[in-house]
C-alpha cells in the first residue's frame, strides 16, 4: 500500500469531533506558547485540556484495536501482563512490606529501649528498698537514703541523665498511679512534663516510706536512646475539648480524641547519611502509653504519646543483621545473585512465551474443535496430533481422556459396591467387639477403639470367666483394612473358643496364649502375625495372672506408681512351638489397669516427638482417680492434642480397668 492510500484510510477514520478536538487542542497550545493572560484565553486552556483528553483516549483505543487484532498479539499483551506485571506487583509489595517492617523495627527499637531504662529504674528502686529494709544499727535514715542514691547515681547516671531520686513518707502520688500495689513503673506525665517513674513504698516499723526515681524525657534525654534512629519527636497529648486546636487531632480505637500541647525534639539528632539512592528513609509515627496525672489530682491510666521519627533502612539492617558479623557481606552477595538469576529467567521465559505463541493459537483451536465433539456427546472424536511437544502432549491427552471416560464410570460404579461391602465388613467387625460389658464386683471396665480407615486390625475383649473371674484381652493385628479384620476376626473365635468352657478361669495364661500361637501360625501366612496381650483378674483374691505376647506392656497404676506388665514371649503367628511365661501380681485396692495399641503412643507432633509411653502413662496417673470411660477418653484426647490433627496414621485402642 502506497503513502497516499495510507493517509486516505487514516483520513477516512477520522470523525468531525475528531477535527475540532485537534483545533482545540492546536489553539490551546498556542495560547499558552505566546503565554496569553487573558480570561478567554484562560478558557481556551481549559477546553483544549479536555480535548487533547479526548484525543489520547481515541489514539489509545485506536492503538489497542491496531495491537489486539491478531490473536498472537493478544497472546504477546497476556504474556506481558501475565509476567511482567506480577513481578512489579510483587516488586512493589515487596518494597511495601520492606517500610511496614523497618516502621515496627524502629518502633520497637524505641519502644524496647524506653522499656530498659523503666526497668532499670524499677530494678534500682526494687534494690533501694531491699538495702533500706535490712538498714545496719547506727545508720541513720537520712544517712542510709543518701548512701542508697548516691550508689544509684554514680552507677547508673550515664544511662539515665537527669535521674533524680527522692525519699518522702508521703504515697499520694504511689495511691493515685498504682491502683492499690505498693510499686508503679513506668511513664508519667503531669502537665507538658513527661517522665520515666519508678515509684516503691517501703515498710517501716512507723509508717510507710516511698522512693521515686524519676528521669525526665527532655531533650538530652531523647538524643541518647535508640541510636539505630534518626530524628525524634514526642508529642504530648490531652483529651480533646470540642474547640479550636493547634496541633494534630489523634483518636484512638475506642473513639477518644487528643491534640497536641507540648512538642519534645531531641538534641543533636539527625538522620544517616544514605549508603545508596535505594536508602529512602523511614519515618514512623508510634504511640507509648503514660499516666496521666493532672494539677487536681485527676488521673487519666492510659494518656497516649506520639512519638514520630524516622530511620535509614540501612541503620536498620545492619542493626538486624549485625550478629552476623562476616557473614553479612556473603549473604548480600547471595542475595543479588539471586536477583540477577531471577532477572534472566523471567526475561528467558518472556521470550519463550512470544516464541511458543504461534504454536499455541493452532493447538488451542484444536483443543476447542474436539470439546464442541465432546460436548456433543461424540466421544469418538480425536484431536490430530502434529508435534510431540507439550501441545501435543495435551491433545494426546485429551484423547485418552475421552476414550476413558466409559472405564471411569464403570470404576466408580465398581468403587461404590466396594464402598458398600467395606460398610458390611465394618457393621460385622462391630459385632465381634464385646457388646456389654461383663458385671464383676469390685471391677470397672471401658474401652475405645478407632479405627484408622473403615475397619480396625486392632481387637479387645471381656470375658466373664466365673463370678469373680475376668479375662481382658488387647491385640493389635499386622496390617491394616480387611485383611487384619479377617485376622482379627479368626483371633478372636480362637479365644473365646479356649475360654468359654468351665473351668477356664483356672487355666494358666502362658498356655492359652500358647494355644492361640498354634492356631495362628498354622492358619495364617507367614507374613501374618499378632501382639497380644491376656490377663486373668480375681477379684475374690485380687491375683492378676497375665501374659504379654509383644505386645506395648500394659500398666498397672497404684497411687502414684505404675507396674509394667511385661512377662509373656514374642508375638503371635511366628514360631509354633514357643514357650510363654506368664506374670502373675498381687492388685493393690483402688488400681487402675491400662492397655493400649500401639496407635496410641506413636502419634508425633510437629517436631517429630512420638507421644510415647511415658506421657501416656502420666496421664493415666493425672486422671486415675476419674471414672474408666473418664481416664479411657482423657488419653485419647492427650494423644490427638499431642499430633495436633484427627488424622490417624494407625489403629487407636485403650482399654481401662478399675480394680476396686
Amino acid at each position: 500500500m502506497t503513502a497516499a492510500a495510507n493517509i486516505r484510510t487514516v483520513w477516512d477514520r477520522i470523525s468531525r469531533l475528531d477535527l475540532v478536538a485537534s483545533l482545540l487542542t492546536l489553539a490551546g497550545g498556542l495560547a499558552y506558547l505566546f503565554d496569553a493572560r487573558r480570561s478567554i484565553f484562560n478558557y481556551v486552556e481549559f477546553v483544549a485540556v479536555l480535548a487533547a483528553v479526548y484525543l489520547l483516549y481515541r489514539l489509545l483505543a485506536w492503538g489497542r484495536n491496531r495491537l489486539l487484532w491478531s490473536l498472537r498479539n493478544r497472546l504477546i499483551v497476556a504474556g506481558l501482563f501475565i509476567a511482567v506485571v506480577p513481578v512489579l506487583l510483587l516488586a512493589l509489595l515487596a518494597v511495601r512490606s520492606a517500610s511496614i517492617l523497618y516502621s515496627q523495627l524502629a518502633s520497637y527499637l524505641l519502644f524496647e529501649d524506653v522499656q530498659r531504662r523503666k526497668e532499670m529504674l524499677a530494678d534500682i528502686a526494687e534494690h533501694i528498698a531491699s538495702a533500706h529494709s535490712t538498714l545496719p544499727p547506727g545508720v541513720s535514715e537520712a544517712e542510709s537514703e543518701r548512701i542508697l542514691a548516691a550508689q544509684s547515681h554514680s552507677v547508673h547516671d550515664r544511662e539515665l541523665p537527669g535521674l533524680a531520686i527522692e525519699f518522702s513518707d508521703d504515697p499520694g502520688l504511689l495511691h493515685s498511679v498504682a491502683s492499690g500495689k505498693q510499686s508503679f513503673a513506668g511513664l508519667l506525665q503531669q502537665g507538658k512534663t513527661l517522665s520515666i517513674i519508678s515509684i516503691r513504698a517501703m515498710p517501716e516499723p512507723r509508717g510507710v516510706r516511698v522512693v521515686t526515681l524519676r528521669v525526665p524525657l527532655d531533650e538530652e534525654f531523647l538524643g541518647s536512646i535508640a541510636p539505630d534512629l534518626g530524628a525524634i519527636q514526642l508529642n504530648l497529648m490531652q483529651r480533646y475539648s470540642g474547640s479550636g486546636h493547634q496541633g494534630v487531632l489523634y483518636t484512638t480505637t475506642d473513639g477518644v480524641q487528643y491534640e497536641n500541647i507540648h512538642r519534645i525534639v531531641a538534641h543533636n539528632r539527625f538522620l544517616q547519611p544514605a549508603m545508596l539512592w535505594i536508602d529512602t528513609p523511614v519515618n514512623v509515627v508510634s504511640r507509648l502509653d503514660s499516666t496521666y496525672v493532672g494539677p487536681d489530682g485527676t488521673v487519666d491510666p492510659v494518656r497516649p504519646v506520639l512519638a514520630v521519627f524516622n530511620a535509614r533502612p540501612s541503620q536498620l539492617s545492619g542493626r538486624m543483621f549485625r550478629s552476623l558479623g562476616e557473614l553479612r557481606d556473603t549473604y548480600l552477595i547471595a542475595f543479588v545473585l539471586i536477583v540477577i538469576a531471577f532477572v534472566v529467567i523471567e526475561a528467558a521465559a518472556l521470550t519463550t512465551g512470544l516464541v511458543l505463541t504461534r504454536q499455541i493459537t493452532k493447538a488451542v483451536d484444536e483443543l476447542y474443535r474436539a470439546t464442541q465433539y465432546v460436548q456433543a456427546g461424540d466421544l469418538s472424536h480425536r484431536v490430530r496430533i502434529e508435534r510431540r511437544d507439550q501441545l501435543g502432549v495435551l491433545g494426546e491427552s485429551f484423547n485418552l481422556m475421552t476414550s476413558s471416560i466409559s472405564n471411569l464410570i464403570e470404576e466408580q460404579k465398581q468403587r461404590q459396591r466396594l464402598e458398600n461391602e467395606i460398610s458390611i465388613a465394618r457393621e460385622v467387625q462391630d459385632q465381634l467387639f464385646p457388646r456389654t460389658l461383663p458385671q464383676i464386683p469390685g471391677v470397672e471396665i471401658e474401652a475405645i477403639c478407632k479405627a484408622a480407615r473403615a475397619v480396625s486390625g486392632d481387637y479387645y475383649d471381656f470375658i466373664q470367666l466365673s463370678p469373680t473371674h475376668l479375662a481382658i484381652a488387647i491385640a493389635d493385628i499386622s496390617g491394616k483394612g480387611i485383611s487384619a479384620a479377617l485376622l482379627m476376626a479368626s483371633l478372636q473365635a480362637a479365644l473365646r473358643s479356649q475360654v468359654l468352657v468351665a473351668g477356664s478361669e483356672t487355666m494358666s495364661t502362658a498356655e492359652l496364649v500358647s494355644r492361640l500361637n498354634k492356631h495362628l501360625v498354622r492358619n495364617t501366612g507367614d507374613d501374618r502375625f499378632a501382639t497380644f496381650f491376656i490377663a486373668v483378674y480375681d477379684s475374690a483374691a485380687r491375683n492378676l495372672r497375665y501374659t504379654n505376647a509383644g505386645h506395648l506392656p500394659s500398666f498397672l497404676i497404684s497411687k502414684d506408681s505404675a507396674l509394667h506388665l511385661d512377662k509373656g514371649g514374642m508375638v503371635l503367628g511366628v514360631v509354633e512351638d514357643y514357650c510363654y511365661e506368664e506374670g502373675a501380681v498381687l492388685v493393690p485396692p483402688d488400681s487402675l489397669l491400662v492397655g493400649y495399641s500401639d496407635g496410641l503412643v506413636e502419634p508425633e507432633n510437629v517436631y517429630g516427638e512420638e507421644f510415647g509411653i511415658r506421657r501416656l502413662q502420666q496421664a493415666a496417673i493425672h486422671v486415675q482417680g476419674a471414672t474408666p470411660q473418664v481416664v479411657a477418653e482423657s488419653l485419647m484426647t492427650a494423644a490427638e492434642e499431642w499430633a495436633g490433627t484427627p488424622e490417624q496414621a494407625d489403629d487407636m485402642t485403650v482399654i481401662v480397668a478399675r480394680l476396686r
